[in-house]
């Protein structure tokens, strides 16, 4: 879920900006100077609420928990595994027959705060049906965490490694793991890429691709915007936890996509992030979904002929209903 207060905040801006002079008027109201790029307050607030520019997301929503309980019927229930300590620490696995098969892990957006792995299965069944395992995570919301980012990131980085050390146990390939994420997912989901797996005993390149839709890389324009009501930012965690400012540990190429009704910070962060990638020397590809809205892009990583599920099928080596 995301927030929807749209109120203007042109005091909090005055703090923000030094200064409280107003702007000739833009659009019927009045514009405060500027606090990010081109944006004042209510504007970077507006760029980080996606049911500004998406008003049908509950029902986009709605279908998505349909679907994803017709895929259920279908391909089965999944493998309930436990990657770490706590109750939350879960994943879905949905297992294909073919064996030694390679594996997506999908990591799910929410703003940071919604969600769970039981509504997304409907992403598994194209996959499973073209012979690889698809692996959803369930992990601690930002509410749940104090208001905190480390969590998360922590329990995803943690999963994904389980997955690595655990695939045989499931039929999976541990050299043939990949990622697929959509919104605050892909803000994780930069995080474990740009994770140095050193550190947990493990090799570099446990993932070996990416697919990340509608994310962000970078937290400062985040942070300046109203997210901060509930992600308690500091300066540590936008270092530590902004995926564009630690490339030198990417050892994956990524397939980067957003869509053109997405709000203009989101489309911005997936343009400079595939920017940064590229500039480091490393292999990066950049994806617009004409037509499409911020929720809506998720839908088409369930489709082998959409533009994600296209994307992640090539990076996977799959073919549709193989």
């Amino acid at each position: 879920m995301q927030e929807n207060d749209t109120t203007s905040r042109g005091p909090m801006l005055a703090a923000a900006a030094g200064s409280a002079a107003l702007v000739q008027p833009s659009g019927g109201r009045a514009k405060w100077a500027p606090v990010w790029l081109d944006m004042d307050q209510q504007a970077l607030d507006d760029a980080y609420d996606q049911q500004v520019y998406a008003p049908n997301r509950d029902q986009v929503g709605k279908r998505r928990i349909a679907n994803s309980e017709q895929a259920r019927a279908v391909i089965g229930a999944p493998q309930r595994v436990a990657y770490g300590p706590t109750e939350i620490e879960k994943a879905d696995i949905y297992r294909t027959r073919v064996p030694n098969a390679p594996v997506n892990v999908f990591i799910h957006g929410g703003a940071w705060r919604a969600n769970r792995a039981a509504d997304y299965a409907f992403l598994a069944e194209p996959f499973v049906n073209a012979g690889a395992h698809y692996v959803i995570l369930d992990f601690i919301n930002v509410d749940e965490a104090g208001g905190s980012l480390f969590p998360m990131v922590e329990q995803v980085r943690r999963a994904v490694g389980w997955v690595y050390r655990n695939a045989k146990s499931f039929g999976g390939d541990p050299e043939r793991i990949y990622l697929s994420s959509h919104s605050s997912g892909s803000h994780l989901c930069g995080c474990v890429l740009t994770h140095d797996w050193r550190k947990d005993g493990l090799p570099i390149d446990i993932v070996k691709g990416a697919v990340l839709g509608s994310g962000m890389y970078d937290l400062k324009p985040v942070r300046l915007s109203k997210r901060s009501k509930y992600v308690n930012f500091t300066d540590e965690m936008e270092q530590a936890l902004s995926a564009q400012r630690h490339l030198d540990k990417l050892h994956a190429p990524v397939v980067v996509a957003y869509g053109t009704y997405e709000t203009p910070e989101f489309q911005r962060q997936s343009r400079d992030f595939v920017a940064a990638v590229k500039a480091a020397g490393k292999p990066a590809e950049l994806l617009v979904g004409e037509g499409y809205n911020h929720f809506e892009m998720l839908e088409t990583l369930a489709n082998p002929y959409g533009l994600l599920g296209r994307a992640a099928f090539a990076q996977m080596g799959l073919k549709a209903g193989s």
